[in-house]
């Protein structure tokens, strides 16, 4: 009898251990490719998901920003060691969508224009394209702000309610622009880099184009970004420091610059590594004279060679239409989420510890309802480049705006056509 009950004891063992290789062997891997901060991101949800979807297992493929992007242009053109999930930034869409390597989720099986409604109507505008392919769907968004250094401003006698003008901002940058250690030279400025103010403000990697595909860089969206950045620039009111340098992380610490134009995501940065220790000394305020614009955003998008795209899709959905893990994200990372039915929740009319407890997710809020967006036009990246070449004509080497947009619309016209 013991022999009997020892026999069929080893056998409920073995099922169960055959069952459970088996079942280990029935999981899928998926390769989910992103930057920095977004892996953070994805391992907090991960257990969620792997509750949802037990026989998806998700391995992730982290590198920094621009390695990235790089790594997946090469691979989409290779046509292998490519993600089955890959983030891309808004800045980047267009290059991707250009090529083709990116499945069209408006298409069966995905029929992902259904939920189109989810989405802030500038995201949802830039996920699709002129002619008609919805390339990838929004996670989070940047609308553009303003942060303030508030004892910069208290030290320098400016008040943030008096700037309401692009004209106000160049004049008390006169304020915050000069040698502190007298030693003939400027060490204190207005902002850091003029060049990247004129960006966000003519709209950043879009805007090139209308919904018919006219080249649109001489309009006076264009024409303002850039008058605004050659007379901060000619006034020396900006440190030409470089994004993402020491220098530009060392001018936060020590309070050099007295404003940052970028996207909200900036507040993350500045909290959790850039300048920790400024806590409770920045503000953060809309643009001057009603100007609404947005810097950066991230997208989820399936490559076209993906052996796996089912399972992928299922994360897809998961990351970018479920409230809780849109929820989860923002409190995780701080990036504003793309879907609107999220911004209900009670987090974002609390107040900022970092802002001195500003309750500035209400601004961000209202900035957001005004941002027109536009469709991605495979020409975003190319129009980009031309653009910025003319900046950059304009700010170091004098020539002038309309000269500098004519010639940039007559160029990208002329690649496009």
């Amino acid at each position: 009898m013991k022999i009997k009950v020892l026999l069929i004891t080893l056998l409920i063992i073995g099922l169960i251990l055959v069952n459970g290789v088996f079942a280990q062997e029935q999981k899928t891997t998926i390769t989910v490719s992103v930057y920095p901060d977004l892996d953070s991101v994805i391992k907090a949800v991960l257990p969620a998901f792997n509750a949802l979807y037990p026989d998806i297992e998700v391995k992730l493929d982290v590198a920094g920003y621009g390695d990235h992007h790089t790594k997946l242009l090469t691979q989409l053109a290779a046509g292998k060691g490519v993600p089955d999930v890959t983030a891309v930034e808004i800045g980047y869409i267009s290059q991707f969508a250009a090529k083709g390597g990116l499945v069209d989720l408006s298409q069966s099986p995905y029929n992902a224009k259904v939920y189109g409604n989810l989405y802030v109507p500038y995201a949802w505008s830039q996920s699709n394209t002129i002619d008609g392919r919805l390339t990838a769907l929004p996670a989070d968004i940047a609308p553009a702000t303003m942060f303030w250094r508030r004892d910069v401003f208290a030290e320098r006698g400016v008040s943030i309610d008096n700037i309401k003008t692009w004209d106000d901002y160049i004049e008390v940058g006169k304020k915050f622009t000069y040698d502190a250690d007298s030693d003939g030279k400027i060490d204190h400025w207005l902002l850091a880099n003029a060049a990247e103010l004129a960006m966000i403000l003519w709209g950043g990697h879009t805007h090139f184009f209308d919904e018919q595909g006219n080249c649109l860089v001489d309009n006076d969206r264009f024409v303002k970004a850039f008058t605004i950045a050659k007379k901060i620039r000619d006034a020396g009111m900006d440190a030409q420091i470089g994004s993402w340098t020491p220098e530009w992380y060392e001018a936060f610490k020590q309070g050099t610059v007295a404003t940052e134009i970028n996207g909200v995501w900036m507040l993350g940065h500045f909290k959790n590594w850039i300048a920790p220790d400024t806590a409770g000394k920045w503000g953060a305020a809309q643009l001057p004279e009603g100007i609404y614009t947005h810097r950066g955003g991230t997208w989820y998008a399936i490559p076209q060679v993906s052996e796996h795209k089912e399972e992928a899709w299922k994360l897809v959905k998961f990351l970018t239409t479920n409230f809780v893990i849109q929820l989860r994200a923002f409190e995780v990372t701080g990036a504003f989420p793309a879907v609107y039915g999220v911004w209900e929740d009670p987090i974002f009319e609390e107040p900022i510890p970092f802002l001195d407890v500003q309750k500035a997710r209400l601004i961000w809020k209202e900035a957001v309802s005004h941002i027109v967006g536009v469709p991605t036009n495979v020409n975003d990246a190319l129009a980009y480049e031309i653009v910025n070449d003319a900046l950059s004509q304009v700010l170091n080497e004098g020539l002038a705006i309309d000269k500098a947009l004519t010639e940039a619309k007559r160029l990208i016209e002329q690649c496009t056509h």
